[in-house]
């Protein structure tokens, strides 16, 4: 009996298992082929299935054997097979059967194609694409090691501005222009994962002539003359809308905007430089209003620590760094306490804290406890983008344990832009309205600002109060905290009374700008319309306009932005248009000041006081073509007058005659010991009319040679200033004469010219006779010992016993004193008329009430050696002092003040023939003066 073969295997289910490439003919078998028993060879079992096998079995030795092909295999035709085998004995006995699988492995003979021989793609200029066209290879080989695309690559030049992905997406990586190229050529390979490269294939990219929708006839640069009105800034502009473009077959609507850049980063327009001050006239802003944020300078000192801009064209506008800039005002500029009624208002540019702390609080205005507590009364402040208004109750106002609105918060866009804008904030509690550029402010969502209620203030004593500008005083530390870091203007705050809409209007207008209407100015226009003819006619209209005199000159820069949608819904944004105004440099005013520069009063006109600039013209003059012609409409804004140094108040001062001209204007005045400062916007008449009214007067101007005054004026808060007029006021001092008769008390003189001058025109010229003064007179440094010698006027009559001796004892010596004493009497005698002549003048002029004063001045006379005087003062030659004719001898015994007295109550005899003389004394001086 013969054995059965039979196949070694563990597993027979599983069977065998092999591998072999497509370009091999040896198949490699797990587990390799084996039988036991009588074995003669091996027989390959075909599945009806899979069809007939294409393989062999060699067997090697009795009990192995090896499987190969019999012809080479295709894996992109057939990659498995699978089939049965069994063992043959010698004696034709077969073993079990086992399954055999087989793999055909794949082998990169195939590159990848691609499946269009070339690619042509049109794109649009200026837009970038996610996906322009997308590029596809394939490969024949039969596994995903090598039948799968792995890798697309552009291989031409690396310049162009495209890239392709490993999906074949190919894009542009920056905008297309037409002008540059027409089309774009690429060549892309792609590459299986054995990395096997495929031809190329060439990409055509073209780019289509572009729609140039936009705007032609638009003047680059427009030039504005201030004070010609408004200007059309696009007159001659016209709209290509691509209406014939195949992509934009018809135009819906056309939107155009047009935007304008003002002067200078930041600011909102080209507005006033006027103060706050000026503006009370002006814009008609409550006559109470007190400005806070004033230009440093008199009466403003503490102002001086902030930090004005000085490069604004004068316009007064303050930086606060966020650290140490502040102000403390004084109580006597504002109280501190407001009421339940009042409004605050300012220009504000303010930006987000660097930090972006949301916590932060910046003060624009607060009033705290100066020491020891931190209560803060009210304030206003930044705080997270909000401007809030903080206003606490006293404890005396009401119930203590009842709530009341404390804090009202308005969340704001405009105070955080970092530009500026103009804020005013009307209180009557509990009512508060805030305007933002003069307008009411209502919030989007139709809501109020969030108001947050809080107690009263606790009882305090003794605690005083600190207001603060741009910080708030913390009275525990001792220091400042909450500074404001940003730019503020035109600080006012009015107590009692809320500023009118109209009013804030006004201040907050911007008076430059775009308009399509007269005495409009907007930032930017907007217009639309269903086809380019509408909208070309209402941007033509598009006015560039300044109402201001004196605009800042500068460039202005202009966008015109379009939008055209067309009937197939698609949009185009056409070319922006760019422009820019230039504003042209104005006329600018020249303030011509103008009179006598130097003045000489005596004097009496110092202590009564006198006009500084009696004959003052004041004239602005503005520039027509090459011509120069007088402005009248044209305003002032200030005025200075300086004087150094610096008044005694003992005995100096300036004042405003009679106050009458402030009222009816709009100017107001700060006297000081430096001078006087003019403020306001009011006419050049008014402000010569106040300067011609300032008075200075000096009660001792024996003590100064003269008085120097400087006078500048300006127009917008300095824009524009004035030459500087110098005004040179001299004191007359008295002169020293000869003749000690004509000397008079230098007080008394004063008063008695002066009212000569105030009559009649021959008493006004004999006022201007030089004199000299008993104050001032020096006859010789002797004259007090020595008595200078004098000859005496001699009345001859038939009685005189001494000619007669005296012709007796020498007849030759009497004839020659005779001559010799009748000359020196006429001369004698026209002194005293002379000095008779002036004293009837004085007396006529002396009013009542100025007797005692000149009795005073005679006080100030230098005392003169009596008895050299004797003769003149109390005996007047040429006056019969009895019926004998004789001089009396008790005249010549008369003192110095008697004669002064005696000398200023002479009547003018000498010049009336026949006229007796009157001797009067003091008390009948005064009654004929005041009889006058």
């Amino acid at each position: 009996m013969f054995d059965i073969p039979y196949l070694e295997l563990a597993e027979p289910d599983e069977g065998y298992h092999g591998l072999i490439r497509e370009n091999e003919t040896l198949v490699e078998v797990r587990p390799t082929i084996r039988a036991r028993g009588p074995l003669c060879s091996f027989l390959i079992l075909n599945n009806k299935h899979h069809g007939e096998a294409p393989f062999e079995i060699m067997v090697i030795d009795e009990n192995e054997a090896r499987l190969r092909v019999r012809y080479p295999l295709n894996c992109e035709k057939r990659r498995n097979y699978k089939f049965d085998i069994a063992a043959v004995g010698c004696d034709g006995s077969y073993s079990n059967t086992v399954p055999v699988h087989i793999t055909v492995t794949d082998v990169n003979e195939f590159a990848p194609v691609f499946s269009q021989s070339a690619y042509v793609r049109s794109v649009d200029e200026g837009k970038i694409y996610d996906e322009i066209v997308k590029v596809e290879a394939t490969d024949r080989d039969c596994t995903p090691r090598y039948g799968d695309i792995c890798k697309y690559e552009i291989v031409t030049d690396k310049s162009q501005p495209f890239t392709i992905d490993n999906k074949g997406v190919i894009r542009n990586t920056e905008v297309l222009d037409y002008e540059k190229s027409h089309n774009h050529i690429l060549s892309v390979v792609a590459y299986d994962c054995g990395m096997m490269q495929s031809a190329p294939v060439m990409v055509t990219i073209k780019v289509n002539k572009p729609c140039r929708a936009g705007w032609k006839g638009i003047a680059e640069r427009v030039d504005y003359a201030p004070g010609t009105g408004p200007l059309a800034l696009f007159p001659a502009a016209r709209l290509e809308a691509c209406s014939s473009d195949e992509r934009c077959p018809g135009v819906t609507r056309i939107q155009a905007a047009v935007t304008l850049q003002a002067s200078r980063a930041g600011v909102a327009c080209d507005r006033d430089t006027y103060t706050l001050h000026a503006q009370k006239s002006i814009c008609g802003m409550e006559a109470k209003t007190i400005d806070l944020l004033p230009s440093p300078g008199v009466g403003n000192e503490w102002t001086k620590s902030l930090k004005p801009d000085s490069g604004r064209d004068g316009e007064q506008m303050f930086e606060f760094d966020g650290e140490s800039t502040s102000a403390v005002v004084p109580e006597s500029v504002m109280k501190h306490s407001l009421g339940s009624t009042f409004s605050v208002s300012t220009w504000l540019r303010h930006a987000p804290p660097p930090d972006h702390d949301k916590h932060r609080k910046e003060h624009i205005l607060c009033l705290a406890d100066d020491h020891k507590m931190n209560r803060h009364h009210y304030a206003l402040f930044v705080r997270n983008c909000r401007l809030i208004l903080l206003l606490r109750r006293d404890f005396g106002e009401g119930d203590l344990n009842i709530f009341r609105p404390a804090e009202w918060r308005w969340k704001l866009p405009e105070v955080c832009d970092d530009e500026w804008h103009h804020y005013a904030v009307n209180v009557r509690f509990p009512n508060i309205e805030l305007y933002v550029d003069g307008e009411l402010y209502r919030a989007l969502d139709g809501k109020g600002p969030e108001v947050i209620d809080d107690w009263p203030l606790h009882p305090a004593h003794g605690i005083n109060t600190t207001l603060v500008v741009g910080a708030c005083w913390q009275g525990t530390e001792n220091d400042m905290k909450h500074h404001m870091h940003g730019w503020m203007a035109g600080l006012g705050v009015v107590e009692g009374e809320v500023q009118s809409p109209a009013a804030l209007r006004c201040a907050a207008r911007c008076r430059e700008g775009l308009s399509l209407a007269p005495d409009l100015y907007l930032k930017s226009v907007s217009v639309e319309g269903d086809g380019a003819s509408e909208v070309e006619t209402l941007v033509r209209r598009v006015a560039y306009g300044d109402a201001r005199a004196f605009p800042t000159p500068g460039r202005r820069n202009v966008h015109l932005d379009t939008t055209i949608t067309c009937d197939n819904g698609r949009v185009i944004k056409a070319r922006p248009a760019e422009s820019y105004v230039m504003v042209l440099s104005p006329q600018t005013p020249t303030i011509l000041l103008n009179g006598s520069s130097d003045a000489a009063r005596d004097y009496a006109h110092f202590r009564v006081g006198l006009s500084v600039f009696p004959d003052l013209e004041v004239k602005v003059l503005s520039r027509d073509r090459d011509s120069l012609r007088e402005a009248d409409t044209q305003k002032l804004d200030s005025c200075v007058v300086s004087v150094y140094p610096a008044l005694n108040p003992d005995h100096e001062a300036l004042a405003l005659r009679g106050h009458s001209v402030l009222p009816a204007s709009d100017i107001q005045a700060t006297l000081t010991r430096d001078g006087v400062s003019l403020t306001g916007a009011d006419t050049v008449h008014n402000y010569q009319k106040v300067l011609r009214e300032i008075e200075y007067s000096n009660k001792k101007p024996a003590y100064y040679l003269n008085r120097v005054f400087k006078l500048t004026c300006s127009e917008l808060n300095g824009r524009f200033t004035s030459n500087e007029y110098v005004q040179t006021l001299t004191v007359v001092h008295p002169r020293a004469l000869g003749d000690v008769h004509a000397q008079r008390p230098s007080g008394l003189a004063d008063k008695l010219d002066a009212v000569v001058r105030d009559k009649t025109p021959e008493a006004a010229v004999a006022a201007q006779v030089p004199r000299a003064f008993a104050a001032h007179a020096l006859h010789s440094i002797h004259a007090a010992d020595v008595p200078s010698a004098r000859l005496l006027e001699i009345h001859h009559n038939e009685n005189n016993n001494v000619a007669l001796v005296i012709g007796a004892v020498c007849f030759g010596a009497v004839v020659v004193l005779i001559a010799l004493g009748i000359a020196r009497a006429r001369a004698s005698r026209h002194d005293v008329t002379s000095r008779d002549a002036r004293a009837t003048v004085a007396r006529h002029r002396v009013p009542a009430h100025d007797t005692e004063m000149a009795w005073d001045d005679s006080a100030l006379t230098i005392t003169v050696n009596p008895m050299d005087e004797s003769a003149t003062e109390c005996g007047v030659p040429g006056t019969p002092a009895g019926p004998s004719g004789a001089v009396d001898s008790s005249d010549e015994t008369c003192s110095d003040s008697d004669s002064d007295r005696h000398d200023s109550s002479d009547e003018d005899d000498d010049v009336i023939p026949g006229k007796q003389h009157k001797y009067r004394n003091i008390s009948q001086l005064e009654w004929d003066n005041s009889t006058m």
